[in-house]
């Protein structure tokens, strides 16, 4: 007797990787059905996945969104549209999902994750924004209601792919794979004059903007070092980050016998979506090059220099130090990558603006959403600060510069 079809949620439908679930589920309509959509404000992206998936519930960014979708809908859809935060949420907890994929870029997928959890769902995590600054509370969530989280990062899920059947104390470390970036071999004055739009350009990944700038700064390797604590309940210093420019070693794990799993694949974020969303099968990817370690030729690994990228070193501070730091370094990450983006600072500021916002800190444990949401906002107001120091200088070098 065949399965029914997987019901699926998709939150941040309209981006990066939210595109791609949906990709894969159109690719699969025997094992997926569509029945809840989360998106900001491209209607005119959502109108064409609402048309063809017919979702039940439908959640935007404000009402003038919801007006735009509904004109370029037409009236051909029954799907129910909302415009605010109760409607978010109500689509990641909808009673009938069976899967909900969070891939709302940044701190605004906490919420609807964490509600998502709380309703007992499995959850396919792509934000790992969600655990960082909210490991505690979002951890708690899931184990209270029973809740799965897959994750979807590659190098998160090649571990959880490793770690299938395996004995957790028995982990000696795990190692975090990363490209290195663009600029990874720039030197520290040149990395000063680094634009935005050479940041946007990155040599392996498809992504978002704010991930590709975190890629860029190695922050996001920080960034996944703190998910991974979570993930797998590791300490900091069990995880070591290894420069792989070919990517195809996505992660590793060592044990205490000095035996070493790596999980291997081309650099496409179909195959860890894949496998989450197919999760516990594994299915066919559609289009995926198969790997030619022929081609690939060699393996190299570097260690990562910290003294011209500290987003990473911040990260692992942050980390051990706990007590609501993550989630204070995640939201100055945000504001200084949002100032970069829009030419006000420049590429080395960010980590100034992360590291004078930790100093700025009080320690607090993080016993619920509002005290996540407290120190989320106390720590953007410090950054902003930082920011609007900072990007007079910036204004005079790049002045000086042309």
């Amino acid at each position: 007797m065949a399965e029914r079809p997987k019901n699926l949620v998709v939150l941040g439908s309209t981006g990066t990787v939210g595109s791609l679930a949906l990709e894969l589920a159109g690719e699969s309509p025997d094992r997926f059905r569509v029945i809840g959509l989360a998106a900001g404000r491209n209607a005119a992206l959502l109108a064409e996945q609402v048309a063809r998936f017919r979702p039940r519930l439908v959640s935007v960014a404000d009402e003038g969104t919801r007006r735009a979708l509904e004109r370029r809908l037409g009236g051909r859809t029954e799907s129910l549209i909302r415009d605010d935060e109760a409607g978010l949420v109500e689509v990641a907890s909808l009673d009938e999902a069976d899967l909900v994929v969070s891939a709302i870029v940044g701190f605004a997928g906490l919420a609807p994750t964490l509600a998502a959890l709380q309703a007992g769902k499995t959850v396919a995590l792509a934000c790992k924004e969600s655990l960082v600054a909210g490991g505690p509370v979002v951890m708690k969530a899931a184990q209270a209601s029973g809740a799965t989280i897959l994750p979807v990062d590659s190098e998160h899920s090649a571990i959880f792919q490793v770690l299938a059947g395996q004995r957790r104390q028995e982990i000696k470390r795990v190692v975090l794979t990363a490209s290195g970036g663009p600029f990874f071999h720039l030197s520290a004055e040149e990395l000063t004059r680094v634009t935005a739009a050479q940041a946007l350009a990155h040599p392996t990944w498809v992504m978002g903007p704010k991930i590709t700038i975190d890629s860029a700064s190695l922050m996001n390797k920080g960034l996944e070092v703190i998910e991974a604590c979570w993930l797998f309940d590791l300490g900091p210093d069990q995880i070591e980050m290894h420069i792989h420019r070919q990517s195809v070693v996505h992660s590793a794990v060592e044990f205490i016998d000095g035996s070493i799993l790596a999980q291997m694949g081309v650099p496409d974020m179909r195959l860890p979506l894949a496998f989450a969303l197919h999760y516990p099968q594994r299915a066919p990817v559609p289009g995926l090059e198969p790997l030619d370690l022929f081609q690939v030729g060699r393996l190299t690994f570097e260690r990562p220099d910290f003294e011209r990228f500290p987003c990473p070193r911040l990260a692992l501070e942050a980390a051990r130090a706990g007590q609501g730091a993550p989630a204070a370094l995640n939201a100055a990450d945000e504001v200084a990558v949002a100032a970069f983006l829009e030419g006000r600072i420049g590429f080395t500021d960010i980590p100034t603006v992360i590291q004078e916002t930790l100093a700025a800190h009080r320690p607090r444990p993080l016993d619920d959403l509002e005290a996540i949401l407290d120190v989320d906002a106390s720590a953007r107001r410090q950054a902003g600060l930082v920011v609007e120091r900072l990007a007079g200088s910036w204004a005079g070098f790049k002045e000086m510069a042309s």
